[in-house]
């Protein structure tokens, strides 16, 4: 499956990539990690605190998947507003889970502080703005419920925003609590601290699963064989068929990356901004002074064919930055296409098989992937430590 088209800014900041031997023998270990994203690479982090054998295998290259299109907002509000949880899930769990979130951002911020090398970790305000007068009721009450339970929220009316930004919108929240990271240097280093304490790490391997049975669950590649007790999924947007039998769906996404500016004057601090319009636009800055712009998303599984179609969605993304910041003087240079995989529940699907024992999941599905797969590394550990995590119910898979 292509997980991207284009041209990837991601890869190009990070001088001598780390490589990984091809798994060609046979060996046995305690947990085994398939796919080497931001999702196994934060399983692969936090496991190696721990006095088990782990395993990582990837089938390409570390970050080169889905993970190295990502564009490095993280943010603790979902795609669905607290107040939409709400009503569907109730009160507490909703609540629990955006709390979840905002605790797996300042995980993030402690990892990536502890990381040898830096990663581009920066602390950022969130925009979230109506993109018509007809939205500011749902704005309304996502500020209702924010303040209700305690998160940093400010409403901020059409002259406040005018007063802050060079763009007019009708209404909108600011929130605290948010930040932007460099998606591929943050796998590469979490994935090389972790082959230094001891998780041994396998490129270019495709693993295919033979059988179990009480104790290991069995699997080939090429060159080489792993038995395994405990499996973990991480194969993030490859994994649809088996995430559409619980109910997801897999689309296709675009984004650009800039020249460089000086500076942003007109932009208040920095903040990711995004939109209340489905499909939305949204955008973020740099530490090397790019904007970096996405959304136009599609409900077509399959990429853009060819240079074109990106193109076409090249010069929208460039068009929509102009509306908001029409000084900036900006040419474009980096666009891809992407997969982009949403639940229809607005969750990730982490935890165990509901029908396999010893086979665990952690599928960071909808526009927090990367602070998803923080909070599921944690709820894993715990599966597979103690057998039990009190918030594993709300991301189980057969939820």
């Amino acid at each position: 499956m292509d997980l991207h088209r284009g041209n990837l800014y991601w890869p190009k900041t990070l001088n001598n990539v780390p490589r990984y031997h091809k798994l060609n023998e046979v060996i046995s270990c305690d947990v085994l990690i398939i796919g080497g994203g931001m999702s196994g690479a934060l399983c692969a982090h936090t496991l190696s605190k721990y006095p088990l054998k782990t395993v990582l295998v990837e089938k390409r290259t570390i970050g080169s998947g889905s993970s190295s299109a990502n564009t490095g907002l993280l943010q603790y509000s979902s795609d669905m507003m607290l107040h939409e949880f709400i009503q569907k899930l109730g009160e507490e769990k909703a609540v629990r889970f955006y709390k979840l979130c905002l605790e797996a951002v300042n995980d993030l911020q402690l990892i990536a502080s502890e990381l040898p090398e830096p990663v581009d970790f920066i602390r950022r305000d969130s925009l979230y703005y109506a993109s018509s007068k007809e939205d500011i009721p749902k704005l309304q009450k996502e500020y209702e419920a924010l303040t209700k339970h305690q998160f940093e929220v400010e409403y901020l009316d059409e002259e406040k925003i005018k007063k802050n930004f060079s763009f007019e919108k009708p209404a909108a929240l600011l929130t605290k609590g948010d930040a932007e990271i460099n998606p591929f240097k943050f796998i590469n280093n979490l994935i090389q601290n972790a082959s230094q304490k001891g998780v041994e790490i396998y490129e270019q391997t495709e693993l295919h699963e033979d059988s179990a049975d009480e104790e290991y669950v069995y699997f080939h590649s090429e060159q080489g064989k792993i038995a395994a007790r405990k499996v973990i999924y991480t194969t993030g947007y490859e994994e649809i068929t088996f995430a559409k039998k619980f109910g997801a769906t897999v689309n296709r996404t675009y984004a650009v990356v800039t020249s460089r500016l000086p500076s942003f004057p007109n932009w208040k601090k920095n903040c990711l901004i995004w939109e209340t319009q489905r499909p939305y636009f949204y955008m973020r800055t740099t530490n090397d002074g790019r904007i970096i712009a996405g959304g136009l998303d599609e409900n077509k599984m399959e990429l853009s064919p060819d240079k074109s179609t990106i193109k076409k969605y090249e010069n929208r993304l460039l068009q929509k930055i102009k509306e908001h910041f029409p000084k900036y003087d900006l040419d474009i240079a980096y666009s891809w296409v992407a997969s982009f995989g949403e639940s229809n529940d607005g969750l990730p699907f982490i935890g165990l098989h509901p029908k396999r024992d010893n086979i665990y999941y952690c599928l960071g599905f909808g526009g927090n992937g990367t602070v998803y797969s923080m909070l599921g590394a944690k709820i894993l550990k715990d599966l597979i430590f103690h057998q039990s995590n009190p918030d594993a119910d709300i991301v189980r898979l057969d939820r």
